[in-house]
């Protein structure tokens, strides 16, 4: 399929560049597959279209304030960006490095106390890079230094809103250099009246840059994803097969859901994944899909259009419509902006 058949035209007003608070008070699209119908509410009244005994499953992964500014060693005016991608064994991480003349061996002051070492190099400004933060652990100085890194389209630093709300309120495994986006309208009070009605589980998977990757090939069977590291539990399995049994829904909370769920389908799963989802692919395990606005021409929408085919032939043309429906509605698009739960 052409990468052009996933294209729509997006006004710049409508891309959010901050969050709604309180976080339930986002826009919800809902759509039935089945019947082609498209329904507006907000996510506080999400439960009214969710039945009991239904599963939402959610991502706790946690994002790291993975984006570190720092000077070469003994260097001034020799400002160096680093980007954490990946935790790989004890100091070690792999790392997106921004700087002129960045070479092994080269060392990095973040502050008095942090200092980040050019190991390696992997391919182009991607590093092998050690971590060496003094009297404190390296994700405490992480903490304590690095920046959020909030989405390249905000177009803006991170601020103090950031901190709070490019984080889910269950967020607890940290690792992730973007946030699992929609689970981040779900205030504590939503969980809770959601517990009421429906079964509540999680998976981890730690989110990688690669979520912002753009689709840069015609076809988009030649796309690669980013591989992801992933948690599925034994214990929730079994909730998804008593969840089947009772002829229950199983809603994935996130395209990440979506991917760590079919990637391990009936067993328990700790390791990687490159799951490609596009139209075409079986879905084993979901029955509904809650999810942002996604960039036109991303692996993200081609995800979505493939389960909107399941029940519908015409899926991918009935996103289109739905995206198309959202911008007249004036929904906010992207990492803080409006959702749609798919059934």
């Amino acid at each position: 399929m052409d990468i052009s058949l996933f294209d729509y035209e997006l006004p710049e007003r409508l891309i959010a560049k901050y969050p709604v608070n309180p976080r339930h008070s986002a826009k919800l699209m809902v759509l039935d597959r089945k019947n082609n119908t498209i329904t507006h509410s907000t996510f506080w009244h999400i439960d009214e279209f969710l039945e009991e005994g239904d599963l939402l499953v959610f991502n706790d992964t946690k994002v790291l304030p993975a984006r570190l500014l720092g000077k070469k060693k003994g260097i001034e005016h020799s400002s160096v960006e680093i980007l954490l991608l990946r935790h790989l064994e004890n100091e070690k991480w792999e790392a997106l490095v921004g700087g002129k003349n960045i070479k092994p061996g080269l060392t990095i002051s973040i502050s008095d106390d942090f200092e980040v070492t050019i190991e390696s190099q992997i391919e182009k400004s991607k590093f092998l890079v050690l971590l060496k933060a003094k009297n404190q652990t390296q994700i405490d100085a992480i903490n304590k230094y690095g920046k959020i890194p909030i989405p390249p389209y905000l177009e803006r630093d991170e601020e103090p809103i950031d901190r709070e709300f490019y984080q889910t309120v269950f967020a607890k495994k940290e690792f992730s250099v973007a946030a699992p986006t929609a689970s981040l309208h779900f205030s504590e009070e939503l969980l809770e009246k959601l517990k009421k009605k429906v079964n509540i589980d999680f998976i981890t998977l730690h989110v990688s840059y690669g979520t912002f990757k753009p689709v840069t090939v015609k076809n988009i069977e030649e796309h690669k994803v980013d591989e992801e590291y992933i948690e599925v539990r034994e214990a929730l399995i079994k909730n998804i097969q008593k969840t089947k049994e009772m002829g229950k829904k199983v809603i994935a909370v996130g395209t990440t859901v979506t991917r760590a769920l079919e990637t391990a389908v009936d067993r328990p799963y700790f390791g990687f994944t490159d799951l490609y989802i596009k139209p075409g692919f079986k879905f084993k395990v979901l029955d509904g899909l809650i999810t942002n606005f996604h960039l036109p021409k991303s692996s993200l929408l081609i995800l979505v259009s493939a389960f909107c085919e399941m029940k519908n032939p015409n899926g991918r043309e009935f996103i289109l419509k739905a995206y198309k429906e959202a911008i007249k509605n004036e929904y906010r698009f992207y990492s803080y902006g409006d959702g749609m739960l798919i059934l």
